[in-house]
C-alpha cells in the first residue's frame, strides 16, 4: 500500500525520469537524483486529476508498437522528402480519409490520433463527437481505403490487445 501512494503511477514515473535523461543528456548520479524526484514528486502532485489510472495488458507490447511506430516514423519521413522533392504539386493527391474505430478506451484512442499524427504526411484532425471514428488527412495517397485499412491493422488492431 505504502508503494502504491508513492508511485501512484508507476510508468509515469519511469517515463519521466527517461525523459529526464533524454532532456539532459547525460546519465549522472546528480540526474538520476533529480530525475527521479520529479519522477517521484509529479506524480503523487497530479494523481487526484487522474482517478481511473489506464491500465495495460501487456507493457512489452506497449514497447514493440514504439519501436514499430518509431520506425514507422523514419520510413515515412523518407516518403514524404521523396513526394516533396520529386512529385509535382498537381501530382499530389491529397485525402480526408474517416477511420472508423474499434477501441473505447480514451487512452488508446490518444495513442493512436497521436500515432497518426506522429507519422509524417499523416494528421489526426478530428474526432468524431461519439469516439467512434477519427478523421485523418493523408499528404498522399491513390487508395484512402487502403490508409485507412493499414490505420486499422497496423496500429489500431496492436492497440487492442495493450489497452484493455
Amino acid at each position: 500500500m505504502m508503494l502504491a501512494r508513492l508511485f501512484p503511477h508507476p510508468m509515469l514515473s519511469l517515463t519521466l525520469l527517461l525523459i529526464w535523461f533524454a532532456l539532459v543528456n547525460a546519465v549522472t548520479v546528480g540526474h538520476f537524483l533529480l530525475g527521479g524526484f520529479l519522477g517521484i514528486v509529479l506524480p503523487i502532485i497530479t494523481a487526484p486529476y487522474w482517478p481511473g489510472r489506464p491500465k495495460l495488458r501487456s507493457p512489452f507490447k506497449l514497447a514493440a508498437y514504439v519501436l514499430m511506430v518509431i520506425w514507422d516514423i523514419v520510413l515515412a519521413n523518407i516518403d514524404v522528402a521523396k513526394i516533396i522533392l520529386f512529385k509535382k504539386p498537381e501530382d499530389v493527391h491529397s485525402h480526408w480519409i474517416n477511420v472508423p474505430l474499434d477501441l473505447t478506451s480514451a487512452e488508446a484512442i490518444t495513442v493512436l490520433a497521436g500515432t497518426i499524427t506522429m507519422t509524417p504526411g499523416t494528421i489526426s484532425a478530428m474526432l468524431s463527437a461519439d469516439a467512434r471514428s477519427i478523421l485523418v488527412h493523408c499528404l498522399h495517397t491513390d487508395d484512402p481505403d487502403a490508409v485507412r485499412d493499414e490505420i486499422k491493422s497496423r496500429y489500431e488492431s496492436r492497440l487492442k490487445e495493450i489497452f484493455p
